[in-house]
Protein backbone atom coordinates (compact mmCIF):
# COMPACT_ATOMS: atom_id res chain seq x y z
CA UNK A 1 0.00 0.00 0.00
CA UNK A 2 1.23 3.26 -0.94
CA UNK A 3 0.85 6.42 1.10
CA UNK A 4 0.95 9.88 0.42
CA UNK A 5 -0.16 13.07 2.88
CA UNK A 6 -1.22 16.51 1.47
CA UNK A 7 -1.62 19.60 3.91
CA UNK A 8 -3.59 22.76 2.90
CA UNK A 9 -4.63 25.88 4.65
CA UNK A 10 -8.09 26.00 4.57
CA UNK A 11 -10.02 29.10 4.12
CA UNK A 12 -12.33 29.98 7.35
CA UNK A 13 -9.97 27.82 9.45
CA UNK A 14 -9.99 24.25 11.09
CA UNK A 15 -13.80 24.64 12.19
CA UNK A 16 -15.40 25.45 8.07
CA UNK A 17 -13.48 22.64 7.48
CA UNK A 18 -14.44 20.23 10.10
CA UNK A 19 -17.95 21.62 9.36
CA UNK A 20 -17.67 20.66 5.40
CA UNK A 21 -16.04 16.90 6.18
CA UNK A 22 -19.18 14.47 5.13
CA UNK A 23 -19.39 12.22 8.31
CA UNK A 24 -19.71 8.57 8.45
CA UNK A 25 -22.51 7.48 6.64
CA UNK A 26 -22.71 9.27 3.73
CA UNK A 27 -22.90 6.44 1.56
CA UNK A 28 -19.00 7.31 0.45
CA UNK A 29 -17.93 8.14 -3.22
CA UNK A 30 -18.23 5.45 -5.86
CA UNK A 31 -15.50 3.47 -7.09
CA UNK A 32 -13.42 4.77 -9.98
CA UNK A 33 -14.77 3.95 -13.32
CA UNK A 34 -12.34 1.99 -14.49
CA UNK A 35 -12.15 -0.09 -11.56
CA UNK A 36 -16.38 -0.91 -10.75
CA UNK A 37 -17.01 -4.17 -11.78
CA UNK A 38 -20.29 -4.78 -13.56
CA UNK A 39 -23.19 -5.37 -11.16
CA UNK A 40 -25.65 -8.36 -12.14
CA UNK A 41 -28.77 -7.78 -14.02
CA UNK A 42 -31.15 -7.36 -10.92
CA UNK A 43 -35.10 -7.04 -11.53
CA UNK A 44 -36.23 -4.82 -8.99
CA UNK A 45 -37.72 -1.48 -9.17
CA UNK A 46 -34.67 -0.12 -7.09
CA UNK A 47 -31.91 -2.06 -5.30
CA UNK A 48 -29.09 -0.90 -3.39
CA UNK A 49 -25.81 -2.95 -2.41
CA UNK A 50 -23.74 -1.89 0.27
CA UNK A 51 -20.51 -3.30 2.09
CA UNK A 52 -20.98 -1.42 5.68
CA UNK A 53 -17.97 -3.16 6.86
CA UNK A 54 -16.31 -0.70 4.60
CA UNK A 55 -19.07 1.61 4.09
CA UNK A 56 -18.92 1.88 0.50
CA UNK A 57 -21.99 1.69 -1.97
CA UNK A 58 -21.36 -1.40 -4.27
CA UNK A 59 -24.13 -1.27 -6.51
CA UNK A 60 -27.13 0.81 -7.50
CA UNK A 61 -30.21 1.77 -8.97
CA UNK A 62 -32.30 4.40 -8.69
CA UNK A 63 -31.38 4.50 -5.27
CA UNK A 64 -32.93 8.38 -4.53
CA UNK A 65 -36.57 7.48 -6.01
CA UNK A 66 -39.72 7.54 -4.08
CA UNK A 67 -40.95 4.18 -2.93
CA UNK A 68 -43.37 2.94 -1.00
CA UNK A 69 -41.56 0.85 1.71
CA UNK A 70 -44.63 -1.86 3.02
CA UNK A 71 -43.54 -2.99 6.33
CA UNK A 72 -39.55 -2.12 5.49
CA UNK A 73 -41.37 0.49 7.50
CA UNK A 74 -41.45 -1.88 10.71
CA UNK A 75 -37.60 -1.26 11.05
CA UNK A 76 -38.31 2.38 11.92
CA UNK A 77 -40.68 1.18 14.69
CA UNK A 78 -38.05 -1.46 15.95
CA UNK A 79 -35.15 1.68 16.05
CA UNK A 80 -38.11 4.00 18.17
CA UNK A 81 -38.35 0.21 20.26
CA UNK A 82 -35.08 -0.30 20.92
CA UNK A 83 -34.08 2.99 21.79
CA UNK A 84 -36.91 2.68 24.65
CA UNK A 85 -35.68 -0.27 25.55
CA UNK A 86 -32.40 0.82 25.71
CA UNK A 87 -32.82 4.10 27.65
CA UNK A 88 -34.85 2.28 30.11
CA UNK A 89 -38.32 3.22 29.15
CA UNK A 90 -39.79 0.26 28.98
CA UNK A 91 -38.92 -3.57 29.50
CA UNK A 92 -38.96 -6.62 27.59
CA UNK A 93 -41.53 -8.17 30.44
CA UNK A 94 -43.54 -5.36 30.44
CA UNK A 95 -46.58 -6.18 28.92
CA UNK A 96 -49.18 -4.12 26.72
CA UNK A 97 -52.51 -4.27 25.95
CA UNK A 98 -54.26 -4.87 22.77
CA UNK A 99 -56.27 -1.90 21.21
CA UNK A 100 -59.48 -2.31 18.97
CA UNK A 101 -57.43 -0.50 16.58
CA UNK A 102 -54.63 -2.83 17.00
CA UNK A 103 -56.48 -6.07 17.34
CA UNK A 104 -58.16 -5.08 13.77
CA UNK A 105 -55.40 -4.24 11.62
CA UNK A 106 -55.28 -5.58 7.71
CA UNK A 107 -52.55 -7.49 6.52
CA UNK A 108 -50.06 -9.65 8.24
CA UNK A 109 -51.12 -10.52 11.99
CA UNK A 110 -49.63 -11.62 14.83
CA UNK A 111 -53.10 -12.28 15.32
CA UNK A 112 -53.67 -11.21 19.49
CA UNK A 113 -57.09 -9.78 20.92
CA UNK A 114 -57.76 -7.14 22.83
CA UNK A 115 -58.44 -10.63 25.67
CA UNK A 116 -54.63 -10.03 26.04
CA UNK A 117 -51.90 -8.69 27.93
CA UNK A 118 -48.82 -9.48 25.72
CA UNK A 119 -45.19 -8.58 26.83
CA UNK A 120 -43.10 -6.66 24.76
CA UNK A 121 -40.29 -9.25 23.90
CA UNK A 122 -43.34 -10.72 22.04
CA UNK A 123 -45.18 -8.10 20.46
CA UNK A 124 -41.27 -7.48 18.83
CA UNK A 125 -40.74 -10.88 17.68
CA UNK A 126 -44.90 -10.88 16.17
CA UNK A 127 -43.68 -7.60 14.23
CA UNK A 128 -40.17 -8.55 13.13
CA UNK A 129 -40.57 -12.76 12.30
CA UNK A 130 -44.46 -12.84 11.56
CA UNK A 131 -44.55 -9.36 10.78
CA UNK A 132 -47.93 -8.00 12.46
CA UNK A 133 -49.50 -5.31 12.20
CA UNK A 134 -51.07 -6.01 15.25
CA UNK A 135 -48.11 -6.39 16.92
CA UNK A 136 -46.72 -3.24 15.63
CA UNK A 137 -49.63 -1.06 16.39
CA UNK A 138 -49.65 -2.28 19.80
CA UNK A 139 -45.95 -1.30 20.35
CA UNK A 140 -46.85 1.94 18.30
CA UNK A 141 -49.63 2.54 21.23
CA UNK A 142 -47.27 1.88 24.22
CA UNK A 143 -44.31 3.34 23.49
CA UNK A 144 -45.88 6.75 21.67
CA UNK A 145 -49.22 6.33 23.60
CA UNK A 146 -51.11 7.21 20.31
CA UNK A 147 -50.27 5.76 16.74
CA UNK A 148 -50.42 9.62 16.13
CA UNK A 149 -47.74 10.73 18.09
CA UNK A 150 -45.43 7.33 17.43
CA UNK A 151 -45.97 8.40 13.54
CA UNK A 152 -44.80 12.45 14.81
CA UNK A 153 -41.33 10.43 16.57
CA UNK A 154 -40.59 8.33 13.27
CA UNK A 155 -40.31 11.32 11.53
CA UNK A 156 -38.49 13.18 13.70
CA UNK A 157 -36.18 10.49 14.54
CA UNK A 158 -36.00 9.67 10.25
CA UNK A 159 -34.80 13.78 10.32
CA UNK A 160 -32.41 13.20 12.96
CA UNK A 161 -30.66 9.97 11.12
CA UNK A 162 -30.07 11.52 7.65
CA UNK A 163 -33.24 10.14 6.17
CA UNK A 164 -33.80 13.32 3.62
CA UNK A 165 -36.38 11.51 1.68
CA UNK A 166 -38.68 9.97 3.90
CA UNK A 167 -41.98 10.08 5.24
CA UNK A 168 -44.23 7.87 7.54
CA UNK A 169 -47.76 8.30 7.93
CA UNK A 170 -48.31 4.80 9.95
CA UNK A 171 -46.15 2.56 11.76
CA UNK A 172 -46.69 -0.50 9.94
CA UNK A 173 -46.09 0.21 6.30
CA UNK A 174 -49.95 -0.27 4.71
CA UNK A 175 -50.35 1.97 1.92
CA UNK A 176 -51.50 5.43 2.50
CA UNK A 177 -50.75 8.75 0.66
CA UNK A 178 -47.38 10.24 0.95
CA UNK A 179 -45.76 7.09 2.67
CA UNK A 180 -42.68 7.01 1.04
CA UNK A 181 -39.27 6.53 1.16
CA UNK A 182 -35.81 5.64 -0.79
CA UNK A 183 -33.21 2.67 -1.08
CA UNK A 184 -30.69 5.49 0.10
CA UNK A 185 -32.47 6.32 3.24
CA UNK A 186 -33.27 2.64 4.36
CA UNK A 187 -29.70 1.79 3.72
CA UNK A 188 -29.33 4.56 6.63
CA UNK A 189 -31.54 3.17 8.86
CA UNK A 190 -30.71 -0.48 8.12
CA UNK A 191 -27.23 0.56 9.11
CA UNK A 192 -28.11 2.68 12.08
CA UNK A 193 -30.50 0.10 13.64
CA UNK A 194 -27.72 -2.57 13.65
CA UNK A 195 -25.14 -0.19 14.90
CA UNK A 196 -27.29 1.47 17.40
CA UNK A 197 -28.80 -1.85 18.82
CA UNK A 198 -26.02 -4.92 18.86
CA UNK A 199 -28.33 -6.63 21.66
CA UNK A 200 -31.51 -6.29 19.88
CA UNK A 201 -30.89 -6.67 16.55
CA UNK A 202 -31.33 -10.60 16.94
CA UNK A 203 -34.63 -11.06 16.74
CA UNK A 204 -34.40 -10.26 13.22
CA UNK A 205 -32.38 -13.64 12.22
CA UNK A 206 -35.43 -15.74 14.43
CA UNK A 207 -36.62 -18.37 11.89
CA UNK A 208 -39.88 -19.47 13.68
CA UNK A 209 -42.19 -17.90 16.09
CA UNK A 210 -45.90 -17.51 17.60
CA UNK A 211 -47.44 -16.70 20.14
CA UNK A 212 -49.19 -18.98 22.42
CA UNK A 213 -53.11 -19.46 21.13
CA UNK A 214 -52.17 -18.22 18.07
CA UNK A 215 -52.11 -20.46 14.73
CA UNK A 216 -49.52 -22.84 14.09
CA UNK A 217 -49.43 -22.01 10.47
CA UNK A 218 -48.37 -18.34 11.40
CA UNK A 219 -44.83 -19.18 12.59
CA UNK A 220 -42.41 -18.61 9.94
CA UNK A 221 -40.38 -15.66 8.95
CA UNK A 222 -40.43 -14.32 5.73
CA UNK A 223 -36.98 -13.49 4.49
CA UNK A 224 -36.45 -17.24 3.22
CA UNK A 225 -32.57 -16.42 3.02
CA UNK A 226 -32.33 -17.07 6.54
CA UNK A 227 -33.52 -20.94 5.72
CA UNK A 228 -31.28 -20.80 2.49
CA UNK A 229 -27.79 -18.78 3.17
CA UNK A 230 -26.27 -19.29 7.17
CA UNK A 231 -24.58 -16.47 7.02
CA UNK A 232 -27.78 -14.01 6.50
CA UNK A 233 -29.11 -12.83 9.55
CA UNK A 234 -31.83 -10.40 8.87
CA UNK A 235 -33.31 -7.78 8.05
CA UNK A 236 -37.12 -7.39 6.89
CA UNK A 237 -39.37 -8.03 3.85
CA UNK A 238 -42.74 -6.14 2.89
CA UNK A 239 -44.98 -6.34 0.35
CA UNK A 240 -48.22 -4.41 -1.04
CA UNK A 241 -49.86 -4.38 -4.26
CA UNK A 242 -48.20 -0.66 -4.72
CA UNK A 243 -45.02 -1.22 -3.69
CA UNK A 244 -44.43 -4.87 -4.62
CA UNK A 245 -41.90 -7.52 -3.04
CA UNK A 246 -39.65 -5.74 -1.22
CA UNK A 247 -36.66 -6.91 1.02
CA UNK A 248 -33.37 -5.78 2.97
CA UNK A 249 -30.77 -8.42 3.10
CA UNK A 250 -27.37 -8.73 5.45
CA UNK A 251 -25.11 -11.29 5.46
CA UNK A 252 -21.69 -11.38 7.60
CA UNK A 253 -18.56 -13.85 6.37
CA UNK A 254 -15.67 -14.36 7.84
CA UNK A 255 -12.86 -13.01 6.07
CA UNK A 256 -9.56 -13.58 7.76
CA UNK A 257 -7.94 -10.49 6.78
CA UNK A 258 -10.12 -8.69 8.42
CA UNK A 259 -9.68 -9.48 12.14
CA UNK A 260 -7.29 -8.41 14.33
CA UNK A 261 -3.63 -9.43 14.51
CA UNK A 262 -4.70 -12.49 12.02
CA UNK A 263 -7.97 -13.19 13.55
CA UNK A 264 -11.08 -14.04 11.61
CA UNK A 265 -12.61 -11.18 10.96
CA UNK A 266 -16.31 -10.47 9.91
CA UNK A 267 -17.34 -8.18 6.24
CA UNK A 268 -20.95 -7.74 6.18
CA UNK A 269 -23.07 -6.21 3.22
CA UNK A 270 -26.58 -5.18 3.03
CA UNK A 271 -29.05 -5.71 -0.15
CA UNK A 272 -32.18 -3.25 -0.83
CA UNK A 273 -34.28 -4.91 -3.43
CA UNK A 274 -37.39 -2.81 -3.96
CA UNK A 275 -40.50 -3.29 -6.11
CA UNK A 276 -39.93 -6.87 -7.32
CA UNK A 277 -43.10 -9.23 -9.12
CA UNK A 278 -42.94 -12.15 -6.29
CA UNK A 279 -41.60 -13.57 -3.03
CA UNK A 280 -39.01 -16.04 -4.72
CA UNK A 281 -37.52 -13.19 -6.78
CA UNK A 282 -36.85 -10.71 -3.62
CA UNK A 283 -35.40 -13.71 -2.60
CA UNK A 284 -33.15 -14.58 -5.48
CA UNK A 285 -32.21 -10.97 -6.54
CA UNK A 286 -31.15 -10.72 -3.04
CA UNK A 287 -28.78 -13.26 -3.02
CA UNK A 288 -27.79 -12.23 -6.31
CA UNK A 289 -26.42 -9.07 -5.01
CA UNK A 290 -24.93 -10.83 -1.96
CA UNK A 291 -23.18 -13.44 -3.86
CA UNK A 292 -22.05 -11.15 -6.37
CA UNK A 293 -20.42 -8.34 -3.80
CA UNK A 294 -18.49 -10.73 -1.91
CA UNK A 295 -16.80 -12.35 -5.27
CA UNK A 296 -16.60 -9.35 -7.03
CA UNK A 297 -15.05 -6.68 -4.15
CA UNK A 298 -12.54 -7.86 -1.78
CA UNK A 299 -12.00 -6.26 1.49
CA UNK A 300 -8.71 -4.16 2.08
CA UNK A 301 -8.05 -3.44 6.14
CA UNK A 302 -6.35 -0.44 6.02
CA UNK A 303 -5.79 0.78 9.43
CA UNK A 304 -6.99 -1.21 12.83
CA UNK A 305 -9.53 0.59 15.22
CA UNK A 306 -8.20 3.55 17.39
CA UNK A 307 -4.57 2.96 15.03
CA UNK A 308 -3.21 6.11 13.93
CA UNK A 309 -3.13 6.96 10.22
CA UNK A 310 -0.98 10.00 10.97
CA UNK A 311 0.42 12.05 13.73
CA UNK A 312 0.94 15.84 12.49
CA UNK A 313 2.71 18.58 14.70
CA UNK A 314 0.09 20.93 16.55
CA UNK A 315 0.55 24.44 17.86
CA UNK A 316 -0.76 25.85 20.65
CA UNK A 317 -1.18 22.38 22.69
CA UNK A 318 -0.39 20.64 25.66
CA UNK A 319 0.84 18.23 23.05
CA UNK A 320 3.18 18.98 20.50
CA UNK A 321 1.11 16.44 17.91
CA UNK A 322 -2.19 14.92 17.28
CA UNK A 323 -3.16 10.88 16.61
CA UNK A 324 -5.33 11.00 13.66
CA UNK A 325 -7.38 7.89 12.02
CA UNK A 326 -11.11 6.52 13.18
CA UNK A 327 -12.12 4.03 16.47
CA UNK A 328 -13.45 1.92 13.83
CA UNK A 329 -10.82 -0.40 11.36
CA UNK A 330 -10.61 1.50 8.46
CA UNK A 331 -11.58 -1.01 5.60
CA UNK A 332 -12.15 -0.39 1.67
CA UNK A 333 -13.34 -2.42 -0.93
CA UNK A 334 -11.91 -2.75 -3.97
CA UNK A 335 -12.24 -5.00 -7.35
CA UNK A 336 -10.67 -8.35 -7.18
CA UNK A 337 -6.94 -8.49 -7.68
CA UNK A 338 -6.86 -4.48 -7.04
CA UNK A 339 -5.59 -5.12 -3.49
CA UNK A 340 -1.84 -4.29 -4.15
CA UNK A 341 -2.86 -1.44 -6.59
CA UNK A 342 -4.72 0.49 -2.96
CA UNK A 343 -2.53 3.82 -2.56
CA UNK A 344 -3.67 6.32 0.37
CA UNK A 345 -3.46 10.22 0.32
CA UNK A 346 -4.39 11.98 4.01
CA UNK A 347 -5.61 15.98 3.58
CA UNK A 348 -5.83 17.87 6.47
CA UNK A 349 -5.83 21.53 7.14
CA UNK A 350 -2.50 23.50 7.69
CA UNK A 351 -1.38 24.55 10.55
CA UNK A 352 -3.20 22.74 13.04
CA UNK A 353 -4.26 24.78 15.83
CA UNK A 354 -5.52 23.56 19.31
CA UNK A 355 -7.76 22.95 20.90
CA UNK A 356 -9.06 19.37 19.38
CA UNK A 357 -11.52 16.79 21.60
CA UNK A 358 -11.67 13.24 20.78
CA UNK A 359 -13.60 12.50 17.90
CA UNK A 360 -13.66 15.89 15.98
CA UNK A 361 -13.02 15.66 12.43
CA UNK A 362 -9.81 17.23 11.47
CA UNK A 363 -8.67 15.52 7.78
CA UNK A 364 -9.89 13.08 5.15
CA UNK A 365 -8.07 9.63 4.14
CA UNK A 366 -8.45 9.24 0.39
CA UNK A 367 -8.00 5.79 -1.26
CA UNK A 368 -7.59 5.24 -5.14
CA UNK A 369 -6.49 2.75 -7.06
CA UNK A 370 -2.84 3.15 -8.83
CA UNK A 371 -2.60 5.53 -11.18
CA UNK A 372 -6.23 6.59 -11.27
CA UNK A 373 -6.81 9.69 -9.42
CA UNK A 374 -10.23 9.05 -8.92
CA UNK A 375 -10.92 8.07 -5.14
CA UNK A 376 -12.61 4.42 -4.54
CA UNK A 377 -13.46 6.16 -0.93
CA UNK A 378 -13.19 9.02 1.08
CA UNK A 379 -12.74 8.20 5.27
CA UNK A 380 -13.22 11.23 7.22
CA UNK A 381 -10.18 10.76 10.31
CA UNK A 382 -10.60 12.00 13.77
CA UNK A 383 -8.78 13.21 16.67
CA UNK A 384 -8.24 10.03 18.30
CA UNK A 385 -7.04 12.02 21.69
CA UNK A 386 -7.80 15.40 23.14
CA UNK A 387 -5.35 17.76 22.67
CA UNK A 388 -5.91 20.98 25.18
CA UNK A 389 -4.84 24.49 24.70
CA UNK A 390 -1.69 25.18 25.90
CA UNK A 391 -1.18 28.24 28.37
CA UNK A 392 -0.33 31.43 27.78
CA UNK A 393 3.45 31.38 27.23
CA UNK A 394 2.98 28.42 25.06
CA UNK A 395 0.70 29.98 23.13
CA UNK A 396 2.97 33.27 22.80
CA UNK A 397 5.74 31.16 21.81
CA UNK A 398 3.89 29.18 18.76
CA UNK A 399 2.49 32.67 17.62
CA UNK A 400 5.93 33.89 17.36
CA UNK A 401 7.03 30.60 15.51
CA UNK A 402 3.93 30.71 13.18
CA UNK A 403 4.70 34.28 12.33
CA UNK A 404 8.06 33.53 11.48
CA UNK A 405 7.21 30.28 9.54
Amino acid sequence: MHCTFKAFRAPGGLRDFAASLTLFLTLLVPAAHAQVPQAPEIAARSYLLLDITANQILAAKDIDSPVEPASLTKLMTEYLVFDALKSKKIDLKQTFPVSQRAWKMPGSRMFIDPKMQVPVEDLIKGMVVQSGNDATMALAEGVGGTAENFVRLMNEQAKALGMKSTSYKNPEGLTEPGHTTTARDLSILSTRLMQDFPDYIGYSAIKKYRYPGTPAANDTNRNTLLFRDPTVDGLKTGHTDAAGYCMIATAKRDFPNLGAAGAPGGRRLLAIVLGTVSDSARANESQKLLNWGYTAYEAVKLFDAGQAVVMPSVWKGTSSTVKLGRPQAIVVAVAAGNAAKVKTQVARPDPLVAPFAKGQAVGTLKVSLGDNPAPVAEVPLVALEAVEEAGILGRAWDAIRLWIK
